[in-house]
């Protein structure tokens, strides 16, 4: 359950009973009275858009960590951008320049470069405001290469079912297809990767990444995998900008959703679902030019015509 506490609190010497943050409060928490805000809800999202608006300075709320604002690596700017006043070339060129990386330099990654990452996660928009989250950092290439060791055992379990022809049909007869169509879209290819890391002892998985970030969500979330996804492109884009190179491991993704030994190994509480881990590491490769996308046409609805 959503905690709605309300921890909204109005300085009544400071409010000049503009009404900005009644407008703007989602929740109506705030109304006025006697030509001054006043807090008369019983519930809130804790979104702040109240503090934030206020010309006068005169709301706070005490729900929100002003921690998590303050990032380590990097001086911020905490002045509010008002809509159209970013370089939308220079966003796109950044969100272009982007790529899924599968080679790094050995170098680690600082742990605050790493908790500064989940800081710009968090940065992203929850439905309801829900802000149910959850971020598990792997910030040490043992760590990551625990974790993989585990992924790939559950792979390799796959494997020895998908190959039994018996038992995909037989599954596949009692209206349960995911083992056969395992086998036909990965078991090829997730063979070949093991069979390269027990020769070569590579790293197929994670691809040699020296950490990784893990985005989940804890039970009550309104809509757990779109914030988590939300939060993990922030990351995404800003290990981009920070010099790191990311790349989505599905794989990982699918065998934790599978076998929920891997979560417990890492302490994760059984009530989280993960939707995304992310590898990341200075990149080992350096790009010319942009890579396009593939052809798609766009819909538009200008309402029922009568």
């Amino acid at each position: 359950m959503i905690d709605r506490t309300v921890t909204t609190q109005i300085d009544p010497d400071l409010c000049t009973g503009c009404g900005e943050c009644v407008r703007v409060c989602p929740s109506r928490t705030i109304t006025m009275a006697a030509d001054k805000a006043v807090v008369s809800g019983d519930r809130s999202l804790s979104c702040g858009h109240c503090a934030a608006v206020c010309p006068a300075d005169a709301v706070s709320v005490t729900a929100i960590d002003e921690n998590l604002s303050r990032f380590i690596t990097f001086p911020t700017e905490n002045s509010w951008l008002p809509h159209g006043e970013f370089d939308t070339a220079g966003l796109v060129r950044l969100m272009r320049s982007r790529r899924s990386c599968r080679n790094y330099l050995s170098r680690p990654i600082d742990r605050a470069v790493l908790e500064d990452l989940v800081k710009i996660g968090i940065t992203a928009p929850s439905g309801t405001n829900s802000q149910k989250w959850t971020f598990t950092i792997l910030p040490t290439r043992s760590a990551v290469m625990e974790v993989s060791l585990r992924v790939a055992g559950f792979y390799r379990h796959m494997n020895q079912l998908a190959r039994k022809a018996w038992l995909r049909r037989l599954l596949k007869l009692a209206g349960k297809a995911d083992l056969d169509h395992y086998y036909r879209e990965y078991y090829a290819s997730v063979k070949e990767a093991l069979e390269e890391w027990e020769k070569t002892g590579g790293d197929p998985l994670f691809h040699g990444a020296p950490a990784a970030i893990l985005v989940g969500s804890g039970p009550g979330a309104s809509c757990p995998m779109e914030d988590a996804l939300l939060a993990t492109q922030n990351i995404l884009l800003g290990a981009h900008s920070m010099g790191l190179g990311t790349c989505l491991i599905g794989f990982a993704v699918a065998a934790m959703k599978n076998d929920p030994s891997i979560a417990r190994f890492m302490n994760i509480p059984e009530n989280e679902k993960m939707y995304s881990v992310i590898a990341l590491g200075y990149p080992d490769e350096t790009y010319q030019r942009m890579a396009g996308r593939k052809r798609i046409a766009p819909r538009f609805f200008d309402g029922s015509k009568k």
